[in-house]
């Protein structure tokens, strides 16, 4: 191993009550995002905005609810790719997960604990939403900062017109004796931005440029704003869609939520990030049909699903 020291991911902090569009400090932000998002594809966002009693209500709900018998939750399904119950996997024994779509609606996250709950469940809905509500805030704050940064802001309000979003509820358990501690394999996102949130287990590792992987370690009043698939094609290339996994080393259950969006309509890159240095890579495409083209053989064996999708 030698001396080397383990790299880290950039750690940005929005806590400043002055951070508003227009500011300096908003402004010396935006350069920070895009420069972290085009080296690493991902960092470390610290801020005030989930207060620590409703950060212990939500991971007390997805206790009360990783708990439930696994053929209820397995009620969970859902037509799109990647939306419903995954779990029972031999290959990844210490994986569960579960997808609540529109999470950021109230019919959305009741949609879903009415499936868990025939009789309902207001406790653990009005949390999800609560939650779901302060990761969508800031996921536009960032994709706010994105557009700015790259000077197409104007494309902003109906890029989040178009915006929907998948929020989904994770448990890695730890291994038993002579299990793998591989909690989940490695991939890239398909989301535009997700947007990441764990109890104080670490376990998620993100590889960078040149193959080295960094164990990410975030404090209670943080988030992890990762680029997916969708922001790298509409970046023409210029952000990272990194590749990472989960391992779990500790003695403790990690439980986590990672807020993922998604747009309703065609996604291209805008004119302005088209230049001699930046040829067009990617043909507008449907971000929907994205998640279909993965789940096809075609879309799951390529080493680059987007790019064997709508690249040029």
């Amino acid at each position: 191993m030698g001396s080397e020291l383990q790299p880290e991911l950039p750690v940005i902090d929005f806590s400043s009550e002055n951070l508003k569009p227009g500011t300096r400090s908003w402004v010396s932000a935006c350069k920070e995002v895009q420069r972290a998002l085009e080296d690493y594809g991902c960092f470390v966002l610290v801020c005030n905005k989930l207060p620590s009693q409703l950060r212990n209500e939500v991971f007390g709900a997805l206790e009360e609810l990783f708990d439930l018998p696994t053929e209820t939750k397995m009620r969970n399904k859902h037509e799109k790719p990647l939306n419903g119950y995954v779990g029972q996997i031999p290959k990844l024994p210490l994986h569960e997960s579960m997808g609540i779509d529109n999470a950021t609606t109230l019919e959305g996250t009741q949609t879903f604990t009415n499936l868990m709950w025939p009789n309902g469940n207001d406790h653990v809905c009005g949390r999800l939403h609560s939650y779901a509500m302060v990761a969508e805030e800031v996921d536009q704050m960032v994709t706010r900062m994105i557009h700015e940064s790259y000077g197409v802001e104007k494309y902003y309000d109906s890029h989040v017109g178009s915006t929907t979003y998948l929020l989904r509820v994770l448990k890695n358990r730890v291994p038993h004796e002579n299990e793998p501690n591989l909690a989940f394999v490695t991939h890239t996102d398909k989301s535009f931005t997700t947007i990441l949130h764990q109890n104080q287990v670490d376990g998620l590792e993100v590889e960078t440029k040149d193959g080295n992987w960094i164990s990410v370690n975030f404090s209670p009043s943080s988030f992890v704003v990762m680029a997916g698939d969708a922001l790298m094609a509409w970046s023409n290339d210029r952000i990272l869609s990194p590749n990472h996994r989960v391992i779990m080393t500790g003695k403790e259950t990690r439980y986590s939520l990672g807020l993922f969006s998604f747009s309703n309509g065609i996604v291209e890159v805008p004119k302005e990030l088209v230049d001699e240095e930046h040829p067009l890579q990617y043909k507008p495409f449907d971000h929907i049909g994205l998640l279909h083209f993965y789940r096809t053989d075609e879309g799951y064996k390529s080493k680059c699903p987007i790019k064997a999708y709508c690249g040029v």
